[in-house]
Formats: structure tokens, C-alpha cells, sequence
């Protein structure tokens, strides 16, 4: 009887004893924790690792927005500039074939007054047929002034002779005023030399006389 008793002592103590009583699965541990806890601690903890990471998408989400409102913000003033740029360019061209002339038709302006000086010059009653040689350099300075014209015309050269007009700052330069009979204050009474315009542009003011007010 007391062998026996020995044999069942031993055998209890070796089954406490054993390695897969020590030793409990995780599975066993989680379901005795969700047992003990309960099902409501893992919602909780699953609602909160939810709204931690929509916070963060929300926060990435925001910094997207931004970086893409400031590139499309750059991007629209690029596009300004660069069409800003383009159309400046462009006028700067367009100027440069207009007025490009600009210093050669001041030059060219010098002959043509000087021609028109000479044609004024000469006695208009002594250019007759029995004055041959004088009608010949007459009408030879005549067709030549009429052509130096023409050809000024042709490239936007047009001259200015304001006698009679309402005198203006942007086409006239006033070298005197004087009360003139007949005349209109404030009108062009006397050109002293006439002006010339380039392509809609004052070139060169007309010099004149102002009729004023006596």
C-alpha cells in the first residue's frame, strides 16, 4: 500500500512537472485576456489605432493640398511671365521695323527741307519759256521734291503743316505767339518749318506761330 502511494506521488509531480503545462500558447493568453478584459477593450483599442491613422491621412492630406495649391499658384505666374515676356518681345520687333529708319529719315528730312527751301527761292515769275535753263532746274527741283515725298510716304514719313489748325503740344512747337487779325486764338498762324511724322509718331514738331488774343 505505501509502494503504491510512492508510485502516485511520482506520477502526479511528473505531470505538474511537464513542459506543456509551463509552457501556455499565445492563443490560450489572448483568449484569457479577451476573457478577462473583455470584447469592448479591443474595440476601443481598434477605434483609436483607427482614428490615429485618419488623423494622420487627414494631416497628409492637408499638406498635399497646400503644396499643390503654391506649385499650380508658381505655375499660373509662370505663365504670365512668360506670356507677359512673349508680348513684349514681340512689340519690341514690331517697333524695330517701324522705327528702325527712325535716325535716317531725321537725316533725310535735312535734304528735303533744303530742297524745299531751294524751290521756294526761286522767282516763280522769272520760270517762264524764254528762261529755259532756269525753268529746267525749276522743274528738276520740283520733281525731285515731289519724289523724296512720294518715297517718304511709302515708308510711313508724313509731313506736318499745321497753318490754320488748333495748335497741339504733341505735334507743334510754339516759337512765339502774337495777336494775328483773322485768326483764331490758339490756332497755328505762321509755320516756320514744317514736321514730320513717322509712322502715326512725331518725328520732328513743326515750328510754328500762335495766333493769341489781342
Amino acid at each position: 500500500m505505501a509502494s503504491w502511494c510512492v508510485r502516485a506521488v511520482r506520477q502526479s509531480y511528473s505531470v505538474l512537472a511537464s513542459p506543456a503545462l509551463k509552457r501556455a500558447p499565445p492563443r490560450l493568453l489572448c483568449t484569457a485576456t479577451q476573457q478577462k478584459n473583455g470584447p469592448g477593450s479591443v474595440e476601443e483599442a481598434e477605434k483609436t489605432e483607427q482614428s490615429t491613422a485618419d488623423k494622420v491621412l487627414t494631416e497628409e492630406k492637408g499638406q498635399l493640398e497646400e503644396q499643390l495649391k503654391e506649385m499650380t499658384d508658381k505655375y499660373k505666374r509662370a505663365l504670365a511671365d512668360t506670356e507677359n515676356l512673349r508680348t513684349r518681345s514681340q512689340r519690341m520687333v514690331e517697333d524695330a521695323k517701324l522705327y528702325g529708319i527712325q535716325s535716317f529719315c531725321k537725316d533725310l528730312l535735312e535734304v528735303a527741307d533744303i530742297l524745299e527751301k531751294a524751290t521756294e527761292s526761286v522767282p516763280k515769275e522769272e520760270v517762264t519759256s524764254q528762261n529755259p535753263h532756269l525753268k529746267n532746274l525749276y522743274d528738276g527741283l520740283v520733281m525731285t521734291e515731289v519724289q523724296i515725298q512720294k518715297v517718304f510716304t511709302k515708308h510711313g514719313l508724313v509731313k506736318i503743316n499745321p497753318e490754320g489748325q488748333k495748335f497741339n503740344p504733341y505735334e507743334h512747337e510754339a516759337l512765339f505767339q502774337a495777336p494775328v487779325e483773322g485768326k483764331e486764338p490758339g490756332t497755328v498762324a505762321v509755320v516756320t518749318k514744317v514736321g514730320y511724322k513717322l509712322h502715326g509718331r512725331t518725328l520732328r514738331p513743326a515750328l510754328v506761330g500762335v495766333a493769341k488774343a489781342s
